[in-house]
């Protein structure tokens, strides 16, 4: 099987806190799969998914109960026959004991490993912070406790990098026998991150290990789908849905996951690439 010029696309499909009442983000166990589905409809092969509560009126806010985790995920799979599922593990604190649960609970074939310790911060235009500072802590105990946890369930690391230290870390993870073959996600425009610009993508790439998979997640406005192009040129796995941006690169606001992964399926062609099957994904990402 020739993959050379396949891209892979991830869909994500839903945040963490965004309200439904606000925005149209899929919350429920049938919303979810609906979802997925236009995305999947539209090119999408990986689904990373969050969990939100399911009582009445508090889809807003996240779950880790591991049933809710199974019926997202069961759902998902039974509406995209061959989809791979990528599950987010991502808390502030210490404590990792709810998304292993999870993660046990669903064996998907990849999740989110955050790979640092970062300061979540936004300010407003006022002034003041958008919300109480706070810290993102991923100190390496808490990253081998999740690898571990991966490595019971079969599951591959994807690593969250926030910004050019962390690259470096999974780095230094792997030539201390934490990990191997690493696949790093770039994660960019998050205000006290890495910015969202197409220049840096570059040398992003010189600082990984040699011949490793990545992508970019570019959370932002319609300004993202530049660095979305740069990224489909340079031969990365792409991703692009309802967590990381509302707007669709005309400016308009997208109105489901479908139109997003349909508009990232434009940059792969825009770069001479064609969009990766199910089973072409699961080659290039080391899954088979």
């Amino acid at each position: 099987m020739d993959t050379s010029n396949k891209a892979v696309i991830t869909c994500a499909v839903t945040g963490v806190l965004t309200d439904p009442e606000r925005f149209p983000v899929p919350v429920t166990v049938a919303e979810m799969a609906q979802s997925a589905l236009d995305a999947f409809n539209a090119g999408a092969t990986v689904m990373h998914l969050h969990f939100r509560n399911q009582a009445p009126g508090m889809g807003r806010l996240p779950s880790w109960d591991p049933e809710v985790a199974a019926s997202v995920t069961d759902a998902v799979r039974a509406a995209c026959p061959g989809v791979i599922i990528n599950m987010s593990t991502g808390v502030v604190g210490l404590d990792q004991s709810a998304p292993m649960a999870c993660l046990e609970r669903t064996r998907p074939e990849i999740a989110a490993c955050n790979a640092g310790t970062l300061n979540y911060l936004k300010a407003r235009r006022d002034g003041g912070w958008a919300w109480p500072p706070l810290t993102f802590q991923n100190p390496v105990e808490k990253v081998q406790e999740m690898l571990d946890s991966m490595a019971r369930t079969g599951t591959r690391p994807e690593f969250e990098c926030f910004d050019v230290g962390i690259v470096r870390s999974v780095n230094l993870f792997v030539d201390t026998g934490m990990c191997t073959d690493p696949h790093y996600n770039f994660v960019m425009g998050v205000a006290s991150g890495m910015p969202a610009d197409p220049a840096l993508l570059p040398l992003l790439l010189k600082y990984r290990k040699p011949e490793s998979s990545w992508e970019v997640t570019a959370i932002g406005r319609s300004e993202v789908w530049n660095l979305h192009q740069t990224a489909a040129e340079l031969g990365g796995c792409l991703r692009t849905g309802l967590e990381d941006t509302f707007y669709l690169p005309n400016g308009d606001k997208a109105r489901g996951n479908g139109e997003l992964i349909d508009a990232m399926a434009t940059c792969v062609r825009n770069a001479g690439r064609t969009v990766a099957s199910p089973e072409e994904a699961r080659t290039l990402l080391g899954l088979n």
